[in-house]
């Protein structure tokens, strides 16, 4: 089992910077892969960013790439998700999730999920 708890959503205007992070507890951190979704009211769930367990491969969305950076420190047992130049678009709630698998795009390939956390852009 792995718990994961997310933080660091809140309310920013357009142009302004946050840093989610993903706290992870359970089985062994360094482990697992780790991804970043977001999921719009009325939308489907949609792949960010994933980090390979060691933090030596990464993936971004087309959406983000360039603004989104996705880090892990697994002597700390959290990935974050560092997001600049934010768009009233980019508002969602935010979700980290864990995986043993190579780090994919789809939901379904992960099998941990922590409970969102809240990231309201304003124009």
């Amino acid at each position: 089992q792995v718990q994961l708890v997310e933080s660091g959503g809140g309310l920013v205007q357009a142009g302004g910077s946050l840093r989610l992070s993903c706290a992870a507890s359970g089985r062994t951190f360094s482990s697992w892969a780790m991804g970043w979704f977001r999921q719009a009211p009325g939308k489907e769930r949609e792949f960010v960013a994933a980090i390979s367990w060691s933090g030596g491969s990464t993936y971004y969305a087309d959406a983000v790439k360039g603004r989104f950076t996705i880090s892990r420190d697994n002597a700390k047992n959290t990935v974050y998700l560092r997001m600049n130049s934010l768009k009233p678009e980019d508002t969602a709630v935010y979700y980290c999730a864990a995986t043993l698998d190579v780090p994919g795009t789809d939901p379904w390939e992960y099998d941990y999920w922590g409970q969102g956390t809240q990231v309201t852009v304003s124009s």
